[in-house]
């Protein structure tokens, strides 16, 4: 009679064994050194087209849009989403990405992107009719395409799902429909997108929250359609809204309000700088638009300490002991100097980022820009 084969004795495997042994198992890598490339880890960063937005996202250092992630940047109408998601769609074709752009509004220029500066040969632009067919498309190309992709749905209030479309108006026959169907969306997608690299860009709307609670209006003035599941996915959510002044209309020199002035709030960070704030100027009519970027670098270094002001006239003071004076009317004037520009960059770090992260000066010149300490977050 044959001899019974004794199991294979138990023995002390190293984490390297381990991580094989789970590999191999679930028939991918999902065992990873955290010391070693992992998808955990964001090593990568897409420029917004706004600097000082870029310098709040992640503690301690000038980063962006976190490659790998999924990004919400939700704001009100007027508010510049668009336009940033089509910056942020050039700078990632710079850095050899290819731009999958889900439109449900049919409102993209082709103008207007080349004018942004986005190469239309190596951006698709895709109809979103629904939402289970861009997260299957999503799902589809994380699949078959090696390179790395940045997604753009614009935007996910107005994509329909497919129960909305075959029904009539009544909105109670599809209530908490696309809810549903978003949080099993965001458990399926998260992972292969980190393990393939690649960014998930989500433009939502902000809409107020009514409520006959007065206290609850004041604490959380808005929300965002879609339910609590993308909420959880998010590393990165950007919420846009106008400043509180008259002084925030960008008017011609006839009158004509030709832009407005934004706040941008880190609503949720995995990069340790939750509820910080900046502002930019967008312009939004007269021929053009675009993040007046240069303009929020002066408010961000405005209060610097190398920065002395004596009435109309403005001065910078350089490392070497020399200064520069300027009025602020010619600031753009004299970014044309690489010097002055550098100069600034090395100004507005220390102000913005590494203040932050030494944690000095007043937090309100970080967290509460319109000085509006009534409206506390979640």
């Amino acid at each position: 009679m044959p001899k019974k084969k004794s199991a294979p004795k138990a023995g002390r495997l190293s984490m390297a064994d381990m991580r094989a042994l789970v590999n191999k198992k679930a028939g991918q890598e999902v065992a990873h050194d955290l010391k070693e490339s992992n998808p955990t880890e964001v090593t990568q960063w897409i420029p917004t087209g706004c600097r000082w937005l870029d310098s709040i996202i992640c503690r301690g250092r000038l980063a962006g849009l976190p490659v790998g992630k999924v990004v919400e940047i939700a704001g009100l109408e007027g508010t510049g989403k668009s336009y940033m998601a089509v910056q942020s769609a050039a700078n990632a074709q710079k850095m050899g990405m290819d731009v999958i752009y889900f439109d449900s509004e049919a409102a993209v220029d082709p103008g207007f992107l080349e004018a942004s500066g986005c190469d239309l040969d190596k951006l698709l632009y895709v109809q979103a009719t629904s939402v289970e067919m861009v997260f299957e498309t999503i799902e589809e190309l994380l699949a078959t395409n090696d390179n790395q992709m940045l997604f753009i749905l614009d935007s996910l209030a107005n994509t329909p799902c497919e129960a909305d479309l075959e029904t009539d108006f009544n909105p109670q026959r599809t209530m908490a429909m696309k809810p549903r169907i978003l949080s099993k969306v965001f458990r399926k997608i998260t992972t292969p997108l980190a393990n393939k690299n690649c960014t998930l860009l989500i433009l939502n709307q902000l809409k107020t929250n009514i409520t006959s609670n007065v206290a609850e209006a004041m604490v959380n003035p808005y929300f965002t359609p879609g339910g609590k599941g993308p909420a959880y996915a998010y590393s990165l959510r950007i919420w846009l809204t106008g400043r509180k002044s008259k002084a925030s209309f960008i008017l011609d020199d006839r009158g004509f309000q030709i832009g407005s002035e934004v706040k941008a709030k880190i609503k949720k960070s995995r990069f340790g700088s939750l509820h910080r704030e900046c502002t930019y100027k967008i312009i939004w009519a007269g021929g053009e638009a675009k993040i007046m970027d240069e303009d929020s670098w002066f408010t961000a270094i405005k209060h610097s300490e190398h920065l002395n002001q004596r009435g109309a006239w403005y001065s910078i003071n350089f490392a070497d002991g020399t200064e520069k004076k300027f009025q602020a009317t010619n600031w753009s004037e004299m970014l044309k100097d690489e010097k002055f520009k550098q100069r600034v960059f090395e100004i507005m770090d220390e102000e913005v980022i590494l203040k932050f992260e030494r944690q000095e000066g007043d937090a309100s010149s970080f967290f509460d820009i319109d000085g509006d300490k009534t409206l506390s977050e979640e």
